[in-house]
């Protein structure tokens, strides 16, 4: 055993002890560090605070079936549920365009056909969009020059429709294969389709290049009143109600957004739902003169032309203005895009997401199974 005498010194011992609490300081160190390293990766890694955009990008088309985008931009409807941020827009001649800009981050919302919308969907894999309301229903026909008068007198003939994978487009290849023709995206086939901007489809037709046309409206009745063509084909014959409970109504208009910006900015994609549902209310309820009169000024400031009073009041005697995007029907929507050769099978629950819209207009309106409601 070791004795200690008195007076020997305990250096030893103390330089131990030293040794032991730095060590213990050293540990504590680490553990506090990587304490507050976790709090900042949890910080970093938590979602963004949620909060108004400062600018809202709106794309929408110069056709009376877009009136709920026409209205609320031009009365200053969606402006005012905006508030502070700031409202700019952009005008598409069809879907396919408009998603384009979407995905590439040049609008954030657009009122666009329910196909090009579908499209993105299944494209995206669920990432790119949400369709947030409904806009309108039917407004879409199949005109064609005189002589024509059957499905059968068709073949060989060239029609036209807005672009290829829009609604109107899908509409028509699906409806030419259900008559046994056969047709390509190429513009070969049976029946050849020429995807063509709508101001065009009038003038070919009008000098005698097209012998038809799948166009939603004004175009339609464009084609009727100004160019002599005639009706072989409106779409509201085509949907039986066993979707929806509405015999024929189809969505021919509907309201998307970007996922990422609704993410970021839910208060602002509910203010631009106040907005849209007041445009709609007010189509539905204005009287006809003032209608015409808004809608006219409507796209002069946006195509620098009014329509003439017929044909403004044959597209509208076409058309359903509604917040309900007809969600039941979108299952056969994508099938007739699948047969078109325009989109792939998919699953496209999900799709929906009107829970904003319903706590924004306290409706009940139904995502049919395929999102939120």
């Amino acid at each position: 055993m070791k004795r200690i005498v008195a007076g020997q010194s305990n250096k030893p011992q103390r330089s131990r002890a030293v040794e032991i609490a730095l060590a213990i300081g050293l540990v504590l160190l680490i553990a506090a560090g990587a304490a507050v390293s976790s709090m900042s990766n949890a910080q970093s890694d938590a979602p963004p605070k949620a909060t108004d955009a400062a600018e809202l990008k709106l794309g929408y088309f110069g056709n009376i079936t877009h009136a709920p985008a026409l209205v609320g931009i031009n009365q200053g409807l969606i402006a005012k549920e905006l508030g502070s941020t700031r409202l700019s827009t952009e005008s598409f001649n069809a879907g396919p365009a408009a998603i384009e800009a979407l995905n590439a981050g040049a609008i954030d919302a657009t009122y666009i056909g329910p196909n090009p919308a579908i499209n993105s969907f299944v494209k995206s894999k669920g990432e790119s969009i949400s369709i947030i309301a409904g806009a309108a229903a039917g407004g879409a026909q199949l005109v064609v020059r005189e002589g024509i008068n059957s499905p059968a007198d068709l073949r060989g003939k060239t029609l036209a429709s807005p672009q290829l994978g829009g609604t109107q487009d899908v509409a028509l290849r699906s409806w030419l294969a259900k008559q046994g023709f056969k047709t390509s995206t190429d513009g070969s086939g049976d029946v050849a389709i020429n995807p063509t901007e709508n101001s065009q489809s009038l003038k070919l037709f009008q000098d005698g290049k097209l012998d038809g046309a799948w166009l939603p409206e004004p175009w339609a009745s464009r084609l009727v009143l100004q160019a002599g063509a005639k009706v072989l084909v409106d779409e509201k014959d085509l949907w039986d109600g066993s979707q929806t409970g509405k015999p024929g109504q189809f969505p021919t208009t509907v309201l998307i957004v970007n996922k990422e910006f609704a993410a970021k900015h839910p208060q602002t994609v509910a203010a631009l739902l106040k907005g849209h549902a007041e445009s709609v209310a007010w189509l539905n309820d204005a009287p006809a003169a003032e209608k015409t009169s808004v809608i006219n000024a409507a796209l002069k400031e946006d195509s620098g032309a009014e329509l003439p009073a017929d044909v403004l009041e044959r597209s509208l005697q076409n058309i359903v203005f509604t917040t309900d995007p007809l969600a039941g029907t979108f299952p056969k929507l994508l099938q007739d895009g699948v047969e078109a050769g325009t989109t792939k099978q998919a699953d496209i629950n999900g799709i929906f997401d009107l829970s904003a819209l319903n706590t924004a207009t306290g409706g009940q309106i139904s995502a049919a199974g395929l999102g939120q409601d």
